[in-house]
């Protein structure tokens, strides 16, 4: 990485487009969870996508590797640029215009760079839903919502974010451009290009703008937070709620008392919506664009019937959007409490629903059974069985020798996993945290595929090197 090359950067970019500067790029060289030492030779932030085009076409002359960066909200290393002198961060931050709303088709076009919670704003503004929701929707982008096929906690009703995309643009390995921004619900002509794309992890190509579903706004919406026996109630109640409401359950998270009472030890606002400690608990939120007080009365007759079979011991509704953002503010801060309490081993996993309840007993049991004290805090979105599987080290453990054990405990856990016929990433990615439990848990055929595509869209590798399809370790 000379200066000519740095000095091409420059030209495409203007001074304010590249950063080199230790102090300019160090916001762009940080890896949250600590797992990886960042470092990148500059950072580029186009506001264009021609100037996107520019970037990785001089990257692809010099075999420079380039690491696209959204809001750099991950959690598995998926942006951590490792090349002083053979990588550079690729910014979309300042490719933040929303292109256009057709609220006849109901799509939004929006540049890579948007933040989430803008683009929800967008919708709102001309009385749409963007359904896409998570805990950094305030500072993660869309392009990075894509390129992870983000989930959220509106998954069940809504999809993941590659349901809710319906055309791309984006710049591929070579510096073309792929013209790709569609409206169409119906399009039978070949292969399903985009879908090669949303989930890539930037492998593949940059995502510079996305055209994306959007959904009538929301008239009503009802939040409850019940006390129940186990996890098989969780589903039990869930599957009660989808047929009373006619479908209308957007969100469903169990959350066990462990993580209830880290989030009143660690979290101020939190308190517990209920007078009585339950072992379980299921945060369940129903919705519809359509008016009246249907959803209520929905939602008391689902839950009445859980009482009447014993699955739920005690319920707080929601009275008020207060009340709601209370229950839900539990929830978001998990996370937080469980790093204020101390080191945690992550693991974001999926299994089938109806498996759920027998696949957390195991692994609950083998993890205690290996790691003696350990504090299983598993939690998340049991609507589409996606769990985060955490553990906490034991209480006056030390916490960097706990985390020493992160491969033991992710042995453990993740082969329970593969038993279960689930996933060892189920919404963060597999970046460059994960590329060994890609290799060891895949199918062979699948493997195999991934790096034939990887291969036929960058041959030199410059795409987010190290990520996703690094291969065994």
């Amino acid at each position: 990485m000379d200066d000519a090359f740095l000095g091409k950067l420059r030209e495409c970019l203007g001074e304010r487009g590249l950063l080199t500067a230790p102090e300019d790029m160090a916001p762009y060289l940080r890896e949250w969870r600590g797992h990886f030492e960042c470092t990148a030779g500059a950072v580029a932030r186009p506001a264009s996508t021609d100037e996107v085009a520019a970037v990785v076409t001089a990257c692809a002359e010099a075999g420079v590797g380039i690491v696209p960066q959204g809001g750099n909200t991950g959690l598995v290393g998926g942006a951590a640029p490792q090349s002083a002198d053979g990588q550079i961060v690729l910014a979309l931050d300042r490719m933040t215009r929303v292109r256009g709303i057709d609220t006849d088709n109901d799509t939004i076009t929006v540049e890579a760079g948007c933040i989430l919670a803008d683009v929800q704003k967008a919708a709102a503004e001309v009385h749409r839903l963007f359904p896409l929701s998570l805990a950094a929707e305030g500072s993660c982008r869309i392009g990075g919502n894509l390129a992870t096929n983000a989930g959220g906690v509106n998954v069940l009703r809504y999809g993941n974010a590659r349901d809710l995309t319906l055309g791309l643009e984006v710049v591929l390995a070579d510096g073309r451009v792929w013209h790709g921004l569609s409206g169409l619900r119906k399009d039978n002509t070949g292969y399903d290009l985009r879908q090669l794309f949303v989930g890539s992890e930037g492998t593949l190509g940059i995502i510079t703008a996305a055209t994306l579903r959007l959904y009538p706004a929301l008239a009503q919406r009802e939040t409850a937070f019940a006390g129940v026996t186990d996890p098989a109630a969780a589903v039990a109640l869930l599957g009660r709620l989808r047929a009373a409401s006619g479908d209308n359950v957007i969100a469903c998270e169990l959350i066990p008392r462990f993580g209830l009472e880290l989030a009143l030890r660690h979290i101020p606002g939190c308190r517990d919506p209920l007078d009585e400690t339950h072992p379980w608990y299921v945060l369940v939120e129903l919705a519809s664009p359509a008016e009246g007080t249907w959803l209520r009365e929905a939602l008391e007759s689902g839950l009445e019937a859980a009482f009447e079979a014993g699955e739920v011991a005690d319920a707080a509704l929601a009275g008020s959007l207060d009340d709601a953002g209370r229950f839900w503010h539990i929830r978001e801060h998990i996370p937080e409490a469980q790093i204020r309490e101390g080191a945690s081993i992550k693991h974001d996993v999926s299994v089938p629903v109806s498996r759920l309840p027998a696949f957390v007993a195991e692994a609950a049991a083998a993890i205690e059974d290996a790691m003696p004290g350990v504090r299983v805090c598993a939690f998340g979105h049991v609507g589409d069985g996606n769990l985060h599987f955490n553990l906490q080290q034991p209480e006056d453990a030390d916490g960097k020798a706990f985390l020493g054990r992160w491969r033991e405990a992710n042995r453990v856990i993740h082969d329970i996993v593969a038993r279960f016929d689930g996933s060892v990433s189920a919404e963060h990615g597999i970046g460059r945290l994960k590329t060994g439990e890609l290799a060891r848990y895949a199918d062979p055929a699948k493997l195999a595929m991934i790096r034939a595509i990887k291969q036929a869209l960058d041959p030199r590798g410059i795409l987010n090197p190290g990520a996703l399809v690094a291969g065994d370790d």
